[in-house]
């Protein structure tokens, strides 16, 4: 049992929650119960449980034959993002997330995010794509890196159900030319309304970035649509603008 915030395996977990630690060290942090669970049941290799009784809930923890470090509240704190940590954490290894060796299907809907800077944006869109039943997540040229345990935690555990891939806005093209994808972008000035569209076949639905939308490096490639706003806002979340996108997309393929 480790009970003080100055052990240096404490410190050392509590530096993952720094993104240039994460990256040096290719660890990541999974925060919650359910978010363990499912990590553990899509087989990400998790180093280390990290589980604090006083802070644990009645449900059983699966360990699956991970190593179980037990600690105190005050550790839990430390290393955990939440306000409310919870009792048990899982130090894990990052997996790859290569566009080349991202495999799809035939006529895949896939959804492709651009310099999208929030965490909760990000792991919101997660867990639409495990909803609509998305072929893959295409973050490219990523700002927040998908391993962030905020990405993490809005996901719900989705980050570990959809195939997602990170890559640069050119390469990320190139790769749905090469297999004669349609990018379909939300642009707020376009003439034809979502449901107008044709969103049927190999598609990829691309949402842009929370302030500056979809970058020029789409001008040439992207279908124009935009979704239909009554009120006097001029836009929507951009998590939420990919729900639409998506569950239409999804209507016209029942």
């Amino acid at each position: 049992m480790i009970t003080s915030t100055d052990n240096p395996r404490i410190k050392a977990y509590a530096k993952l929650k720094n993104a240039r630690e994460r990256k040096r060290t290719g660890l990541f942090l999974i925060e919650g119960h359910r978010e363990v669970a499912r990590a553990l049941n899509a087989e990400v290799a998790v180093d280390t449980l990290l589980v604090c009784d006083e802070l644990l809930g009645p449900e059983p923890i699966e360990t699956a034959g991970s190593d179980v470090l037990e600690i105190g509240a005050a550790p839990m704190r430390k290393i955990a993002m939440r306000e409310n940590p919870p009792g048990v954490v899982a130090v894990a290894r990052q997996f790859g997330t290569s566009l080349s060796e991202l495999h799809v299907g035939e006529d895949p809907l896939l959804l492709i995010v651009e310099e999208v800077e929030k965490p909760g944006n990000l792991g919101a869109m997660m867990r639409t794509c495990d909803a609509v039943g998305a072929d893959a997540l295409i973050v490219a040229e990523p700002v927040t890196d998908i391993f962030n345990p905020n990405v993490v935690r809005a996901s719900q555990g989705a980050l570990f159900s959809v195939a997602t891939a990170v890559a640069g806005t050119n390469e990320v093209i190139g790769w749905c030319r090469k297999r004669g994808i349609t990018v379909v972008g939300g642009y707020p000035a376009a003439s034809t309304e979502l449901w107008d569209a044709s969103l049927t076949g190999a598609v990829a639905m691309l949402v842009g970035a929370e302030d500056a939308g979809i970058s020029a490096a789409w001008d040439d490639v992207a279908t124009p649509v935009r979704i239909p706003m009554a009120g006097a806002a001029d836009s929507l979340n951009a998590s939420v603008s990919a729900a639409l996108l998506l569950y239409e997309a999804k209507r016209q393929r029942r």
